[in-house]
């Protein structure tokens, strides 16, 4: 008995947080809607701290993106070897190339999260990304310093998520 008494109340402590999440979503309230926020004024104006997005159609995921050569057969072709600032231009013109794929553009991007194995090119992989958004609102992003990528010669890594209505 006390094992039933157990196992009832556990699935009422699942169902009443399932029925209160469901009650909140307001009817008729369907359309597609991101939002970019910033609370700290030194990130005002260079990307955003958060970004909310309402009733999205498809969510579009982009796993480490770089300089890899996607025309060669053979994985690990890197292009611009040694140089960070046309490794960057080319992952975020192979970013900008995937997402028009899904019919989406930079202004969909949610959260980017981009690797490098040199922290002294943040200054640069700022000001590539800066001119990818070409003036759009940038999302919420992490930098994150690592000793090496997969790749030998891969100088920068980007991971995108993002979304649109459909």
């Amino acid at each position: 008995m006390k094992t039933i008494t157990l196992a009832v109340a556990a699935m009422l402590c699942l169902a009443v947080p399932s029925m209160t999440a469901t009650s909140q979503s307001q009817p008729g309230d369907t359309a597609y809607e991101k939002k970019s926020h910033n609370y700290a004024e030194w990130a005002k104006g260079r990307f955003s701290e958060v970004v909310t997005v309402r009733n999205a159609g498809k969510i579009i995921y982009l796993g480490g993106v770089g300089a890899e050569d996607e025309n060669s057969a053979q994985g690990g072709v890197i292009r611009h070897l040694g140089d960070f600032g046309a490794q960057c231009r080319y992952a975020w013109d192979k970013i900008k190339r995937l997402l028009a794929k899904h019919d989406a553009t930079v202004e969909n991007i949610d959260k980017i999260v981009t690797y490098m194995t040199d922290v002294r090119d943040f200054a640069e992989a700022g000001k590539c990304q800066t001119e990818a958004f070409a003036g759009a609102i940038q999302p919420a992003g992490t930098v994150v310093a690592v000793s090496a990528l997969v790749w030998p010669g891969m100088l920068l890594e980007v991971d995108v998520t993002a979304s649109a209505p459909k």
